[in-house]
């Protein structure tokens, strides 16, 4: 089997090559945040009660509450990463098919071809990890460089547990094998080839209630925490955790998922308002194939859907800073210091959208060359290239665009839901209105002091327009860059001779 795994073309190699490196850039990112999870806090002592861990010179990795957000950001780039390998799975998949048809003709049974190309993936995917576990030790000991004082710029004093790092090096590759399992549950290999068991329906909109679950559930976390504060009682330890995760992925998978629903609407209203044949010829491609978008769009929905939380986060402490101003209590230290690491949380979603840009250049390439025949009998019977290419970007932006807005939007209310608006109570405040030498003495301080009554303050974030618009158009720029750099491709893939037989 681990033989018949690896027979194929070059494309086959090109193809276990790339999700090989998928899976180790994946790993990478997984151990790092299993690093920083893995850092020990101090006991309290007299002379450290906040219990940082000093040897480090990030803040990030000081404070103990802090490495939290620090390994979810890193997590954070496994996702398009994780994304970008799916993509490349699919990479040259007519070529499979006919070698998983030839298997069939040769008398294997459905289910040891099914075995095969799980095979397959996974090899590829534990190929992968171990590279990525390879880089991530050798990196481990080249960058554990204190500085003068001693102090490390990276946690490479410590490693994670043995246990967490071999369940992320060999269970990832299980979990691509099972997701393989599963992608091929609806598609037949026979000896004469490979037959997908096509709905004969569009998608429904069923994945809004998804959103709606997951918008409800970070609604809830706050109501939720304050009926146990005023019965003066904790919630359970796993309560308040399983709001936020689950309401975020099942949001998240609701935007994914309804990407379907968004790419068929879109091609049924191209059909029946558009005149151009380009415009035309992507609405039946959507209505063809709408779960498509779904799988293309993923890993770049997700990023974004992080990016519209952070810039929430963003203008949550901006609030906050004002709210500061406004009862004068002035802006903190760590205040800044949260607004400060918002930048990094940007840099990784940047990251993301161009990993997943990444992915979207795989998908496209792939759905050109996979329907290379199609697109040459259209060149054949007349239709121009330019035609063609107007219509791959017509499917490409149709479902593009609102997908986009609806995961930002979906962002911003994850972050709005769980923080609402920060207010303060009515409070009340000292005023000297003497100068400072008067103010100082204790003695004359009383005669020049009054006390003013602050009533309560709150101050609505404002919505981030401008950050919105950045991920926005980043987003499509992305989008327009992979199906420019895709369009390449047409021209060879729509040759005379794509039209012959084997």
């Amino acid at each position: 089997m681990l033989r018949l795994a690896l027979a194929g073309t070059r494309t086959d190699l090109a193809r276990v090559t790339l999700t090989a490196l998928s899976a180790a850039l994946a790993a990478l990112a997984a151990l790092a945040a299993l690093t920083v999870l893995a850092i020990p806090t101090p006991p309290a002592t007299a002379d450290n009660g906040s219990r940082w861990s000093h040897q480090y010179a990030n803040q990030l990795l000081v404070e103990p509450g802090l490495r939290g957000g620090t390994a979810f950001a890193l997590l954070l780039l496994a996702i398009p990463v994780l994304g970008l390998a799916g993509q490349c799975a699919r990479l040259g998949a007519p070529s499979r098919d006919r070698r998983l048809a030839a298997f069939r003709l040769a008398g294997a049974t459905p289910g040891q071809v099914t075995r095969v190309a799980m095979v397959e993936t996974g090899l590829a995917t534990l190929l992968g990890t171990l590279a990525g576990l390879g880089l991530y030790l050798a990196g481990h000991r080249l960058l554990h460089r204190p500085d003068e004082r001693g102090r490390l710029p990276l946690p490479t004093d410590v490693y994670p547990s043995t246990v967490a790092v071999a369940a992320l090096v060999f269970g990832l590759p299980v979990v691509a094998a099972l997701a393989t399992a599963l992608m091929l549950r609806r598609v037949a290999t026979t000896p004469f080839g490979v037959v997908r068991k096509v709905r004969t329906r569009g998608p429904w909109p069923w994945p809004g209630l998804l959103i709606v679950v997951g918008l409800a559930a970070f609604a809830a976390f706050r109501p939720v925490g304050v009926w146990y504060d005023q019965r003066h009682s904790q919630p359970p330890l796993w309560l308040l955790p399983t709001l936020l995760v689950g309401g975020g992925l099942a949001a998240m998978i609701g935007v994914v998922t309804g990407t379907g629903w968004i790419s068929h609407t879109a091609g049924r209203l191209l059909h029946r308002y558009a005149r151009r044949p380009a415009a035309l010829l992507g609405a039946r491609r959507l209505m063809a194939d709408p779960w498509a978008g779904s799988r293309t769009f993923a890993a770049l929905l997700a990023a974004l859907i992080f990016g519209a939380g952070a810039a929430g986060y963003r203008a949550y402490f901006t609030a906050m800073a004002e709210l500061g101003g406004r009862t004068g209590a002035e802006l903190s230290t760590s205040d800044d210091f949260y607004l400060g690491t918002m930048d990094l949380i940007d840099l990784a979603v940047s990251v993301s959208v161009a990993i997943a840009a990444g992915g979207l250049l795989v998908a496209l390439v792939e759905g050109i060359i996979a329907r290379r025949r199609q697109y040459a009998a259209l060149v054949a019977t007349g239709v121009s290239r330019g035609a063609l290419g107007r219509s791959i970007l017509w499917q490409s932006l149709a479902p593009a665009v609102p997908a986009i807005a609806v995961a930002l939007a979906v962002g911003l209310l994850l972050v709005r839901g769980a923080l609402g608006a920060p207010s303060s109570g009515s409070v009340s405040r000292e005023i000297c209105d003497a100068g400072v030498t008067l103010c100082s003495d204790p003695a004359t301080a009383a005669k020049y002091t009054r006390t003013e009554w602050v009533p309560e303050t709150t101050v609505v974030p404002d919505v981030p327009v401008e950050q919105l618009a950045w991920l926005a158009g980043g987003a499509l720029v992305a989008v327009l860059a992979t199906v420019g750099v895709g369009l390449l491709f047409l021209r060879s893939s729509t040759a005379v001779e794509e039209l012959r037989t084997t």
